[in-house]
C-alpha cells in the first residue's frame, strides 16, 4: 500500500541524466524524483549546471543521455501542467505585449470556461503582484523587477500542478520580496515547486527537500542545512561539505 501510495505521488523521474554542451560536461549521472506536494529548494555554485537542469526537467532542453519521465497517477503521462518563471536575461521584453497580455498567455492552452474567466483570474494574478495599474502598459516600458513580476503572474495564472522557478527573486525590492514569499506560502499544499535561489535563507525554511547542484545532483539531508553561502561551519550534511566551501563566492 505504501509503495502504491509513493508511485501514486510520483510526477517527474530523471534517470541517468547527463548533459553536453560544445564537448564539455555540463550535467553528469543526475537522478531525481519529484512527488506531489515537494517544496525542492536548488543551489550549488554558478556555472554548475541549475539552470540547464530545470530546462531539462521541463523538457524545453533534451538531454544527451538519460531520460526524462512524466506521471500522473502512478501512470506515465506526455505531459503535466507547470508554470515556468525564467530568468529574466532569457526572455525578450521588446516584445509588443501588454502586461495583460503576457499574464493572460499563461492560460493558453487551458481549458478555462470562457473569456470572462481569462479576464477574472488575469486580474486576480495582477492583484497579488501589485501590477493592476501596470496592466495596460507595454512590457518594454517596465523596470526590471515589475516584468519580474509580470512574469512570476504568468507562471501562476494557470494553476499549475508543479511550479518552476529560476531566481525568482532578482531585480525585486525587499517589500515586493516578502509578497512573494506570502504567494509561494499561500500555494495549495500538493503543489509541487522547484526553486532555484541565490537568497535561500528565508527559501530554506519553507523547502521540504534541498538539492545540490555542481554538474551532478546530489541532495542534502540534514535538518540544520540552511542553504547559506557558506554553510560548511553548521551543516552536518557530507554530501554539501565540499559543494558549500565557496565563502565569498554566490551559490
Amino acid at each position: 500500500m505504501l509503495l502504491q501510495m509513493e508511485n501514486e505521488d510520483l510526477l517527474i523521474r530523471l534517470r541517468g541524466v547527463s548533459m553536453l554542451r560544445e564537448h564539455k560536461k555540463v550535467l553528469s549521472d543526475v537522478n531525481l524524483e519529484v512527488r506531489k506536494g515537494d517544496f525542492i529548494a536548488v543551489t550549488g555554485p554558478n556555472g554548475g549546471g541549475k539552470t540547464t537542469l530545470l530546462r531539462i526537467i521541463l523538457r524545453l532542453l533534451a538531454p544527451t543521455g538519460g531520460s526524462v519521465e512524466y506521471f500522473s497517477g502512478g501512470q506515465p503521462v506526455k505531459r503535466l501542467s507547470i508554470g515556468y518563471l525564467p530568468q529574466k536575461n532569457m526572455t525578450d521584453s521588446s516584445f509588443p505585449l501588454s502586461v495583460r497580455d503576457v499574464v493572460a498567455s499563461g492560460l493558453l492552452g487551458i481549458k478555462v470556461a470562457d473569456r470572462a474567466e481569462v479576464e477574472r483570474r488575469t486580474s486576480e494574478m495582477l492583484r497579488a503582484v501589485g501590477l493592476e495599474e501596470k496592466s495596460g502598459s507595454p512590457i518594454g516600458e517596465l523596470s526590471g523587477g515589475q516584468f519580474q513580476r509580470t512574469l512570476l503572474a504568468r507562471a501562476l495564472v494557470a494553476k499549475p500542478d508543479v511550479l518552476v522557478l529560476d531566481e525568482p527573486l532578482s531585480y525585486l525590492d525587499k517589500h515586493f520580496e516578502h509578497r512573494i514569499y506570502d504567494i509561494i506560502a499561500s500555494l495549495p499544499k500538493d503543489v509541487t515547486v522547484i526553486l532555484v535561489s541565490h537568497e535561500m535563507t528565508t527559501i530554506a525554511s519553507m523547502a521540504s527537500r534541498h538539492v545540490i547542484v555542481d554538474h551532478t545532483v546530489k541532495e542534502c539531508h540534514s535538518g540544520s542545512h540552511m542553504v547559506h553561502y557558506d554553510c560548511s561551519d553548521e551543516c552536518d550534511c557530507p554530501e554539501c561539505s565540499a559543494t558549500h566551501r565557496l565563502e565569498g563566492q554566490s551559490v
